[in-house]
């Protein structure tokens, strides 16, 4: 499936197309208008601690859904058809805070202690930049965006701990103000960008060697902004050491019915 058509399929179609196995791509600018999250999956006894953990984290961690139940495989408050097994693109299986592989589904994993936690994702507040003219330069050269580990610690809770991690977008100084303002009306896909300017006085050196995602071009004049991002949590997990758990690879999201809409605070 290539990626014109995938730009004009419903969340339910992207979601139908990850769950038998036809779609195993990106899912950045993809059903416009639509909240896209990242997932996490622990085991019940740790859940509490996690939901702890973003509510004292909540500019990496926005908690939009957790699971009914444990052993519930949906997310009702995202759409009446969510099977958190199946309807990514991809997933990440950690065991004792060590990634061990990235399953295409995690039918032969789950469990009935599993539970489901979805956070906000950047890609809501991608669409918003987008529709105010603002370029995004992993959009624009077709990549996933480039992702930082930093030293900016997060508040701990329990067995989950570890530094911020950031996504990271080019702009000249005056689209940055822009993106600045409209970000802030979305809390709950990570807001505002927590830093611009110099990466190293956040503990990056390269911008050219990304810790997840790709590397995008940065022009002349142009200044990085970075935004807390979705993946903090695996680092939290890969400190943690729990003996098992599973979130999306990055940047495969888990697609939702929520309008983006319903998250900007006017």
């Amino acid at each position: 499936m290539v990626g014109d058509q995938l730009k004009h399929k419903t969340p339910e179609q992207l979601r139908l197309a990850a769950r038998e196995g036809h779609f195993n791509e990106t899912t950045s600018g993809l059903a416009p208008g639509f909240v896209q999250c990242n997932l996490v999956i622990i085991p019940q006894h740790y859940a509490s601690d996690f939901a702890d953990f973003c509510r004292r984290n909540p500019k990496p961690c926005p908690l939009l859904a957790v699971s009914p139940m444990a052993g519930d495989v949906s997310l009702p408050e995202l759409g009446p058809d969510i099977d958190v097994r199946t309807d990514i693109s991809r997933y990440r299986r950690w065991e004792n805070g060590v990634l061990v592989e990235e399953p295409s589904n995690l039918l032969n994993h789950w469990c009935s202690d599993h539970v489901a936690f979805a956070l906000g994702c950047s890609f809501s507040f991608e669409e918003a930049l987008l529709a105010d003219g603002l370029e995004i330069r992993n959009i624009s050269e077709g990549v996933n965006v480039p992702m930082f580990r930093t030293n900016l610690p997060c508040f701990s809770a329990g067995p989950f701990a570890g530094n911020l991690v950031v996504s990271m977008r080019p702009m000249t100084p005056k689209d940055a103000i822009r993106a600045i303002q409209i970000c802030t009306r979305f809390p709950a896909v990570h807001g505002a960008p927590i830093h611009f300017g110099d990466p190293a006085q956040i503990g990056i050196n390269n911008l050219q060697q990304p810790d997840f995602g790709d590397a995008v071009s940065i022009k002349e004049g142009e200044v990085p902004l970075f935004w807390a991002c979705g993946v903090t949590p695996q680092v939290a997990l890969e400190n943690a050491k729990l003996p098992v758990a599973f979130t999306h690879a990055p940047g495969h999201m888990l697609v939702s019915d929520k309008p983006n809409t319903g998250l900007a605070i006017l």
